[in-house]
């Protein structure tokens, strides 16, 4: 193992462990060595939240273990997401859109929001992050209050994602729905569950959500 590999292995474990000070400390670490911050985003911090969230999932992990992974996440986001925004992300131009994003009531999940939170506020997005276990009324409240042009809701348990079907349904019955772009997202969120939701679409990470916030933005504003 190289140093480059051994110093994202660590930033991995760091996240996974929840340690919140060593996620920062190896996050800079790796930054003076000299590895890219996309290399950080994708093999250091993308895939130790991807491991944490399927040993949630599978059981092997419990909610305090989860929120503490997120927690370390975030912190170490801090340190890489600058360094993504002064690049711009490859072939990309900053963008002015505002995205107002949560995860969906009943569910504390946050890892996979707060990657995706951190994504669009680095590619130029204005991102109001109303946190977890948000009501259905204070996410269509918010993006009413700033003029949200996309709202992006996230769900890791199963018995959550009903209610980002019930968020559409609440847009369309106050004549809301055109106002909105509506991005869903989670482990267990596909392309075909999201049109069964009604949803503008969904995203395998979150640089594939910031390809679709560009293009549901795009959209919106003809």
């Amino acid at each position: 193992m190289n140093d480059e590999q051994e110093l994202l292995r660590r930033l991995r474990q760091a996240v996974i462990d929840g340690s919140k000070e060593r996620s920062v400390a190896e996050a800079r670490a790796a930054i003076e060595a000299g590895i890219d911050p996309l290399t950080l985003l994708n093999e250091g911090l993308v895939d130790g939240a991807d491991e944490i969230g399927a040993a949630f999932q599978e059981g092997k992990i419990f909610l305090p273990e989860l929120m503490l992974s997120g927690i370390a996440l975030k912190a170490a986001m801090a340190i890489v997401t600058p360094l993504i925004k002064d690049r711009n992300l490859p072939g990309q131009r900053a963008v002015s859109g505002t995205v107002v994003i949560a995860t969906i009531q009943t569910d504390v999940h946050d890892i996979g929001k707060n990657l995706v939170a951190s994504m669009l506020s680095a590619a130029g997005f204005t991102v109001h992050d109303l946190g977890v276990d948000v009501p259905l009324n204070t996410i269509i409240g918010k993006a009413s209050e700033v003029d949200a042009d996309i709202i992006a809701c996230s769900a890791l348990l199963t018995t959550s994602m009903p209610y980002m079907r019930d968020l559409v349904g609440v847009l369309e019955a106050t004549g809301l729905r055109e106002r909105f772009k509506v991005m869903v997202g989670g482990a267990s969120i596909t392309p075909a569950l999201a049109e069964e939701m009604r949803a503008d679409g969904t995203a395998d990470d979150a640089i594939g959500a910031v390809a679709l916030a560009r293009k549901l933005l795009r959209e919106r504003r003809g």
